[in-house]
């Protein structure tokens, strides 16, 4: 019995001076009563995200084009690069094309753009002028989305292409907003 016990003596010594038996040599954070949840919750230098600029976080790049290419990437798999970036387009531009890289990813999805005119005199701002969708399987690292011209060209002014990502286009799969502008005939 007394091997029992002091075993157990040694034990608690050990614990001790491992700083387990002692429960006071813990600092403790200090309580706050009556904190509003805003201040608890959110940190107030945590900037917000701003689903009226061009998508962050999933992207490496993403771009208007007037057209794109297919190359061999270095792991042997097929990379989208446009051809002659820009964000100013002809009324008789046939695509406006938007390429885009992204990081890589653990799970297929979609991606989306919707163009709407934004300031195009004689448009509904609301009503989409077209619409594509791209498929990223787990190996793809970059894609396009191809808007095709309205019937009669492009009118001159400026549109905006929201990009969501997922299996439908909604309001909580909007990832960003991006814009390029129709110059008149010169």
């Amino acid at each position: 019995m007394d091997k029992v016990i002091a075993r157990a003596l040694a034990f608690l010594l050990f614990l001790g001076s491992l700083g387990m038996g002692n429960r006071s040599s813990a600092e403790e954070p200090p309580l706050t009563r009556d904190l509003p949840i805003s201040e608890f919750q959110n940190r107030a230098d945590t900037p917000s995200y701003n689903y009226d600029a061009p998508p962050q976080g999933l992207f490496r790049t993403i771009q208007f084009a007037e057209s794109f290419e297919e190359e061999l990437g270095f792991r042997r798999t097929h990379e989208i690069v446009p051809i002659n970036p820009t964000d100013v387009f002809r009324p008789d531009t046939p695509t406006v094309f938007i390429v885009f890289s992204v990081y890589p990813h653990y799970e297929s999805y979609q991606v989306f753009g919707v163009c709407l005119p934004e300031q195009v005199e004689g448009l509904d701002p609301q009503k989409p002028l077209a619409k594509d969708a791209m498929y990223l399987a787990l190996e793809d690292e970059s894609g396009y989305l191809k808007l095709a011209a309205p019937a009669g060209g492009w009118p001159p002014g400026k549109y905006k292409v929201e990009i969501y990502i997922g299996w439908q286009v909604n309001p909580s799969n909007l990832l960003g907003t991006m814009r390029f502008t129709v110059a008149p005939k010169q």
